[in-house]
């Protein structure tokens, strides 16, 4: 059974990956204000170096630290290295790729004791994701957008919006919900340069119900810290609609010409609670 991480308290709005063969990158990642850094033992790394980045990142992890790391799939010839390593205390938590199934899940957690990120990047991920999503030790799903639209054979157009993922999307979404999990991490946005483009993903993600998404520079931080980030005037409006319920003892209320409910009461009280607020 997966614990508590001391890296984990607070559910991190942008992670950003760092390649486990770059260990000079490791302390700037650290440092650039991302909510989580994963270092990157799989796409980032050749088949011939694994060895060499694994060493290098676990002479480097840090207890005090902790970092994710998103470990080789279940299957290669890395898998359970790489999970050995994650025993590790500067080890804060486990991304698995290719989650297809839960067998790897909990191999993850029952050799790691850490808790388990999975990524849904394929058909057959989808097929067992609410099942990979009930796992105890999983805390958060994660979509892999990339990977997903390649075993699929979607060509997405090229103006970026992605809506031939849009169902795939919502299936996280859902699955999350229904597992009582933490809103999901979206996939990467790929244009590192054309940060109007990463201002409207990651908008498109938070719509949809996602709470997080991978990030691959650290350039890419700030937009996507801000958006999941409740605005001073969405949660100067929480705060009165919960006033406002609780003062009309359960009844429904108007607040700013709207009416307020049960639901809406919710609402306000998840974005507070997101924040790290009360009412």
């Amino acid at each position: 059974m997966a614990t508590s991480t001391p890296g984990l308290h607070v559910l991190p709005r942008a992670y950003l990956f760092v390649p486990a063969d770059r260990p000079e990158r490791f302390a700037k990642a650290r440092a650039s204000g991302a909510d989580a850094v994963i270092v990157d033992l799989e796409d980032a790394v050749a088949p011939e170096a694994k060895a060499s980045a694994r060493d290098a990142l676990a002479a480097a992890l840090d207890a005090s630290a902790p970092l994710v790391v998103r470990i080789n799939a279940a299957g290669t010839p890395w898998f359970e290295d790489d999970l050995e390593l994650c025993r590790h205390p500067g080890v804060a938590a486990v991304m698995l790729p290719k989650a297809e199934g839960i067998d790897a899940v909990c191999t993850v957690v029952e050799i790691t004791y850490k808790d388990v990120l999975p990524i849904i990047e394929s058909a057959r991920g989808l097929r067992e994701i609410h099942s990979i999503a009930s796992v105890p030790g999983v805390i958060r799903l994660a979509f892999g957008s990339v990977d997903l639209a390649l075993d699929l054979g979607i060509d997405c157009a090229p103006d970026g919006a992605e809506s031939e993922l849009l169902a795939f999307r919502s299936q996280v979404v859902l699955a999350s919900r229904l597992a009582g999990l933490a809103a999901p991490v979206d996939g990467v946005s790929t244009a590192i340069e054309d940060l109007q483009r990463l201002q409207a993903d990651t908008e498109r993600s938070r719509r949809l119900g996602f709470g997080a998404k991978l990030c691959i520079h650290p350039k890419q931080l700030a937009i996507v810290q801000a958006v999941f980030t409740p605005t001073s005037e969405r949660l100067d409006w929480a705060r009165r609609v919960c006033k406002a319920f609780e003062t009309a003892g359960g009844s429904a209320v108007a607040v700013d010409s709207q009416m307020v409910d049960l639901p809406v009461y919710r609402r306000a009280q998840a974005v507070l609670r997101d924040a790290g607020l009360s009412a």
